[in-house]
């Protein structure tokens, strides 16, 4: 059997990549980067995926945007420093992120304070720390965690 081309090699691994979840075309590179494929190759492959529809940083930020948002009820801070590590520019990323009302972002740090409030137990004032320190590294502004912390202490009293 003959052995692949460079080209093929590089094919079959953004293949394998992209068999597993969308990819950005960062972490794509950075798999053939990592499996010896020359940069040169690396780029015509992307480009050759890229122009069949395959690759698509704009779309794979559009969907892990909306992913982090319902499962994971992230913060758009959150889903912009994702995005920003797997080599999503910066404009894409505000587009992607456009899709995130303020709205949207006070109900899921209102989510996590319902959920984190719910399970802990112990000294109130602690637990109201701890959960706003939960909600800030989350990376929810100073507003939405205040406002979302105190909503959810109230649901949970009147419950």
């Amino acid at each position: 059997m003959a052995e692949k081309s460079e080209w093929e090699r590089a094919r079959d691994i953004v293949t394998r990549q992209l068999s597993m979840m969308d990819r950005s075309r960062k972490q794509l590179l950075d798999a053939m980067r990592q499996r010896d494929v020359d940069d040169e190759t690396a780029q015509s492959v992307l480009d050759w995926f890229a122009g069949h529809g395959l690759v698509n940083d704009a779309h794979f930020a559009e969907v892990l945007v909306r992913t982090r948002l319902t499962e994971k009820h992230a913060s758009r801070r959150a889903i912009s420093e994702e995005l920003r590590r797997k080599g999503i520019g910066a404009e894409i990323i505000e587009d992607a992120l456009s899709v995130i009302s303020d709205e949207d972002e006070y109900e899921n740090a209102l989510h996590i304070a319902l959920k984190k409030l719910r399970i802990a137990s112990g000294n109130p004032a602690t637990l109201r720390q701890r959960t706003y320190a939960t909600l800030a590294r989350r990376g929810f502004n100073p507003d939405h965690c205040s406002r979302a912390l105190a909503a959810a202490e109230e649901f949970l009293e009147s419950a």
